[in-house]
């Protein structure tokens, strides 16, 4: 299964990581230990994921044929902690079949 959807969910759950590790980790450290290195770091690298991310949805919504508005759905989850972790559960079973269904 190496479809553009088995891509984009391993590249929601990354994004999810990086996004954490962001807001939980190196935030924290830039502003309560004076360390702000880790955020350019965290930063860059969830930067490069989003971007990934946005392109990868793309490409499933054009191959899967997605509704416009569920595309939109699953875009805005990556703007919230811990929502690409739901995407990717709601995702798990996702076949072109079904792939109109909405979450």
């Amino acid at each position: 299964m190496n479809s553009s959807l088995s891509i984009f969910r391993k590249v929601a759950v990354a994004e999810g990581i990086s996004y954490l590790l962001l807001l939980f980790v190196a935030m924290p450290l830039k502003y309560f230990a004076n360390m702000p290195l880790y955020v350019k770091y965290t930063g860059w690298a969830h930067g490069l994921l989003f971007v990934l991310y946005a392109a990868t949805l793309v490409m499933v919504w054009q191959e899967q044929k997605w509704k416009f508005g569920k595309t939109v759905l699953i875009f805005v989850a990556s703007l919230l902690p811990f929502a690409p972790f739901i995407v990717d559960r709601k995702l798990k079973d996702e076949r072109p079949e079904n792939a109109s269904r909405i979450l």
